[in-house]
């Protein structure tokens, strides 16, 4: 098996890819109503779905990540393209060589930059 892209549903798509588009660039594709990035070997799709209305009540239910060799690096571009930084960089006290910084989105789903584990 190979986990290999995440899907995220809204109510307001649009507002999403205008977000992601200053973050990562423009999209690598888009069909009908679901526009995508490709990052690394994964990919990041946002689209309307019928079950999803407003903002997400519980951003750290389900968090996906970006690995970067460079997370305080790829923090600052990412703050500065607009980003709504939720945590800046921070090593967790059992891994000091590790870095996480965390992001959320218009709808209030969270992302993170993290150091390759």
């Amino acid at each position: 098996m190979n986990l290999n892209g995440i899907l995220i549903g809204s109510e307001d798509p649009k507002g999403l890819v205008d977000y992601y588009t200053k973050l990562f660039g423009d999209p690598g594709w888009g069909g009908g109503d679901f526009v995508g990035w490709q990052i690394g070997t994964g990919s990041v799709t946002v689209g309307p779905h019928d079950q999803v209305k407003g903002k997400n009540a519980q951003p750290g239910r389900v968090i996906w990540n970006i690995e970067t060799t460079d997370v305080k690096g790829e923090f600052d571009r990412l703050r500065d393209a607009g980003a709504t930084v939720v945590q800046e960089p921070y090593s967790p006290g059992e891994a000091p060589e590790m870095f996480i910084a965390t992001f959320a989105d218009p709808d209030g789903n969270y992302f993170q930059l993290i150091t390759p584990m």
